[in-house]
């Protein structure tokens, strides 16, 4: 399929009808059939039939879409770009962070950004920790944020910084928690775990054995807003990410953080043959001054 076929099949998908696509791309009805009809004859198979004067898909154009959507994201990213620099915009930044950083951080980050530098633009998606390097790969993003993401020779990493993993549990349960637990105080106490949930997961699941103590989990989850949302709701103690707890303070929950400290670094991660842009650097220092702003100090650990 040619360019301009990919347009006019998902104009056409996506609004039922060929008038309503013409007039979304701006061309004339008999236009947009004449490319309809070049498209199916280059491909071979029909991509609509009229039922009872309705424009129905068939199910080869249902599965085709599927790819076409993205094909059309990736040329609107394109022409967002080309605006952007046709008017003079210093840069158009995509970046991928983990669903945690999505709560406050990133948001945070970029608005502080965009003060200063409003002509940079921005496509901000959220990803799990092993979606992160397929992104970079695909050149779905440029930039993206990760917990301790394991070492790749296609890939370069920077700290960016440093975080503790905690509980997170409701105050009205739990009143007389101590300034920092031991993984020991946990035993009495069911645990929402984090058994498949990545580099954070594997920091508090290594100090558990390490420990040679046996948790009470009652519930195991793989991303950290749910265990966040199952410890509000008093299903028990939820182990995540120190970002997860701050965003959810003052929401009826406390969180503690362990003793030793169980710590784990934020790094973000882009293509080694594809070097970060002036922009992507300086937006990076920003992004770093609001974690060190957010990250305030915890309770300390006691001397040794």
């Amino acid at each position: 399929m040619r360019a301009r076929h990919i347009e006019a099949f998902h104009a056409i998908y996506s609004s039922g009808s060929i008038s309503t696509a013409a007039r979304a791309l701006n061309v004339s009805q008999p236009a947009l059939s004449k490319v309809l009809k070049h498209a199916e004859s280059q491909l071979g198979f029909a991509l609509f039939r009229r039922v009872r004067g309705r424009l129905v898909p068939t199910d080869e154009a249902h599965v085709l879409f599927r790819e076409v959507a993205e094909v059309h994201q990736r040329i609107a990213s394109l022409r967002r770009t080309a605006r952007n620099l046709r008017g003079g915009h210093d840069a158009h930044l995509r970046i991928a962070v983990l669903p945690s950083m999505g709560l406050g951080v990133a948001p945070a980050a970029v608005a502080t950004y965009r003060r200063e530098h409003p002509t940079v633009t921005f496509e901000i998606m959220t990803l799990h920790h092993d979606e992160a390097p397929r992104a970079l790969f695909e050149r779905t993003c440029d930039l993206a944020v990760a917990y301790d993401p394991a070492p790749h020779p296609q890939l370069q990493s920077t700290v960016i910084g440093h975080g503790e993993v905690v509980a997170l549990y409701r105050a009205d349960a739990i009143r007389h928690a101590p300034p920092r637990l031991t993984l020991g105080w946990l035993c009495d106490h069911d645990i929402i775990g984090l058994s498949t949930s990545g580099p954070v997961g594997d920091v508090f699941a290594a100090a558990v054995e390490q420990a040679s103590i046996t948790l009470r989990e009652v519930v195991s989850v793989q991303t950290f807003y749910l265990a966040a949302a199952l410890a509000h709701h008093g299903a028990g103690i939820a182990i995540v990410d120190e970002l997860t707890a701050r965003a959810q303070l003052g929401n009826d929950l406390q969180m503690r953080a362990f003793e030793p400290a169980l710590n784990f670094s934020i790094q973000a991660l882009h293509l080694e043959d594809r070097p970060l842009s002036l922009t992507a650097r300086d937006f990076l220092s920003t992004l770093s001054a609001t974690l060190s702003t957010t990250l305030q100090p915890l309770q300390p650990s006691l001397p040794r």
